[in-house]
């Protein structure tokens, strides 16, 4: 005997036959009544105006009917594909589908228990008609991502298609290898990080936080000749002083103690590709010394040992401030500075390329809906608007942390304005006055350094946190023990 999804057979179907026929005679009545509990159920959070549900409701109440008095299963899975892609394209939340149909059969229900000849064929019907609500949902579900997904595809091949024709280079939906932006200083930046690639000389990347410095060095290793080899980040400022010798170089068995065992160190476990070493101006002067000179010879000493090995790693250094002054600042050593720099990459800031934060929206959109299964559409325009003109300081990160915000608080198909963070959407404070998105205040001819506004950014977090330093770590988009780093470089006192 056949059966379809392992769950109802072609006997079972042929029992539905006076279920489908009340459904079909009653079929005003059933979706008055299922409008009502949908109503009551959803409130102002529905989708559907009456019109509407009807429309589509009645259009799957129909096709189920007809198809299933056929016995044809496959005019059933049809039916439900089509309507799936319908409820995609309207914009409605799954879960939304899927509790209208559980309310659907609450709103069915009444209709059986006054037909007396069908309940007297026992539970046995009852129980089918509740197999073919999960056929249903198996099918829909099924439709639904997959349309889901096809719009998503559709829309990536859209973007493909435009960013090719921008830069033939630059990567699908907007991406280079995980970058997203196509205005022109990151078209120039895609350029040069193909060009860096090439070789396996040192290269330090420079930009404000939360640019993408990490994304960059990582573009740089996929884009070189063996993109399947180690990559291997760490962040300068997040290892204790003692320890970043042998976190970087390895270390003998007993070289110090707690050292139990023989540790390979993280530029041995590069070998072969590539070591990113973030936020370079954290590390201690010896460190910096020490690490010149494994650039020089590309051979590693382990702490504790006395023989050298040799090393084929390419060495990516990043930092948020101006190298320059971070040279003359004696916060990075000159030779270190000119053996990293045989390549520069500077990131601009996102208040540069603001022609990429449609895109980047979008990108984060798509991020946030897989991650909280929503299925957010778009941006309202004035929201657009709102974030387009906006300066984030804190860069993509910032805008990432906004977007996140956003699905927070909105509970629509769309971020509306409001959805949006109150330096970002400009709205009235509770003063009245208007919210800044300024961070620091600057004349027509100011430019804030890169501590500065780092400066700036930590103190906003700490604010806006209450001084809780794991909250503000997290809106960061850093780790709290490079937040503390932070913290102690620039003195900032907060309450905890």
């Amino acid at each position: 005997m056949k059966r379809y999804f392992h769950l109802i057979s072609d006997d079972e179907i042929e029992r539905l036959g006076p279920i489908l026929r009340v459904l079909r005679d009653n079929r005003a009545g059933v979706l008055e009544h299922w409008y009502q509990m949908y109503t009551l159920h959803f409130g102002h959070d529905r989708t559907f105006a009456r019109e509407e549900f009807e429309r589509y409701c009645g259009m799957d109440l129909d096709g189920v009917i007809a198809s299933l008095l056929e016995r044809d299963i496959v005019a059933l899975a049809r039916n439900v594909q089509h309507v799936g892609d319908q409820l995609v394209q309207r914009g409605v939340p799954f879960e939304e589908i899927i509790a209208s149909m559980h309310l659907f059969e609450e709103s069915a229900a009444l209709y059986f228990r006054h037909k007396l000849s069908i309940l007297a064929r026992g539970p046995d019907v009852l129980l089918t008609f509740d197999k073919l609500s999960h056929v249903r949902m198996i099918i829909l579900a099924q439709s639904y991502f997959g349309s889901v997904e096809a719009r998503r595809t559709a829309r990536n091949r859209v973007q493909e298609r435009e960013l090719d024709r921008l830069d033939p280079g630059a990567g699908r939906r907007g991406l280079f290898h995980s970058i997203v932006g196509a205005s022109a200083p990151m078209r120039l930046l895609y350029g040069r990080t193909q060009a860096a690639a090439q070789g396996r000389a040192s290269i330090l990347v420079a930009g404000e936080s939360g640019t993408g410095k990490e994304l960059v060095a990582r573009a740089v290793h996929e884009c070189g000749p063996n993109p399947k080899a180690p990559f291997i980040a760490v962040n300068c400022a997040a290892l204790p002083k003692d320890l970043i010798e042998s976190e970087l170089f390895g270390h003998k068995k007993g070289a110090f103690s707690g050292a139990i065992g023989e540790y390979l160190g993280l530029v041995r476990a590069a070998d072969g590709g590539t070591l990113f070493l973030d936020e370079i101006t954290e590390m201690s002067p010896d460190t910096q010394a020490k690490l010149l000179r494994v650039l020089q010879e590309r051979r590693v000493r382990p702490v504790g040992s006395t023989h050298e090995t040799p090393v084929d790693v390419r060495f990516i250094a990043s930092t948020n401030r101006d190298p320059g002054s971070a040279v003359a600042e004696g916060r990075l050593r000159e030779d270190l500075f000119y053996r990293l720099k045989v390549h520069t990459l500077l990131l601009p800031p996102l208040r540069d390329r603001l022609d990429d934060v449609p895109l980047l929206v979008d990108y984060f959109i798509d991020l946030f809906n897989e991650r909280y299964r929503r299925e957010v559409a778009g941006v309202a325009p004035e929201a657009l608007e709102a974030l387009c003109a906006f300066s984030w300081p804190g860069n993509v990160r910032e805008l990432m942390n906004a977007i996140e915000v956003a699905f927070a608080y909105g509970r629509g198909d769309r971020i509306a304005l409001e959805d949006l963070p109150p330096e970002v959407n400009g709205l009235a404070g509770a003063d009245g006055t208007r919210v800044s998105s300024a961070v620091l205040p600057m004349g027509a001819d100011e430019v804030v350094t890169f501590e500065d506004s780092e400066r700036a950014l930590l103190t906003r977090a700490l604010s806006l946190t209450d001084g809780n330093k794991v909250q503000a770590a997290k809106m960061l988009g850093i780790s709290r023990k490079q937040l503390y780093a932070k913290i102690r470089r620039y003195s900032i006192q907060s309450e905890s």
